[in-house]
């Protein structure tokens, strides 16, 4: 492995014509099409269930070509720069279309979807503000809060309380409580991180 693969850095001969960015662009389209799943399945009370576990499906396959695309990428060393901005984008997507949705239909507190999606786009933006003075490598809290939020999102998304009671919702909600918490303290850990690489750089170039 070259020093310029272990640093994650496109690969000089890498088209953005491949496997991977193709899997992250289905990934977008299929946002949509999850959406209106979701939607059309209405409330827990009133849902249509067929419709719900559409959305499960989408949500999960959606979800499986996010791992898909990036061991592929890898693997086969197809690191692109359009893949490295459009998969996190892609990924805030899908995942802040089901926050927001579940907002609306009354089953997730608003405040709850605005800190995740404030913390997801805000150190999103953060990153591409700060990539001139170095790039800013997903930590294994922010992989961490990634599988905390993808699990509560799929336990609330799942048509599964008025089949075996209310303590689905409380597991839920209790994932949701988890993935609040280590996206609110990854979020901070990445500020600091993201202050610490721009002192570094601004020490460099006086030096």
């Amino acid at each position: 492995m070259t020093a310029q693969q272990a640093a994650g850095a496109p690969a000089p001969n890498s088209s953005n014509w491949n496997l991977p960015n193709a899997l992250t662009a289905l990934r977008i389209v299929m946002v949509p099409f999850f959406i209106w799943f979701l939607w059309a399945g209405g409330t827990h009370g009133e849902q249509s269930t067929g419709m719900r576990w559409a959305a499960v499906i989408t949500f999960g396959l959606a979800m499986y070509t996010d791992k898909l695309d990036g061991d592929l990428a890898r693997s086969r060393n197809l690191i692109t720069s359009f893949g490295k901005i459009a998969d996190p984008i892609a990924d805030k997507l899908l995942t802040g279309a089901a926050f927001v949705v579940l907002s609306l239909l009354g089953e997730l507190w608003w405040w709850v979807t605005i800190v995740i999606l404030v913390r997801e786009w805000g150190i999103t933006v953060m990153r591409f503000v700060v990539i001139r003075y170095g790039v800013m490598a997903a930590s294994k809290g922010g992989k961490t809060k990634t599988v905390l939020q993808t699990a509560a999102l799929i336990a609330l998304l799942l048509p599964l309380a008025p089949l075996v009671g209310q303590w689905w919702l409380w597991f839920a909600w209790f994932l949701t409580a988890l993935a609040l918490v280590a996206t609110v303290v990854t979020g901070i850990d990445y500020v600091v991180k993201a202050v610490q690489l721009r002192n570094r750089a601004v020490r460099g170039e006086a030096s």
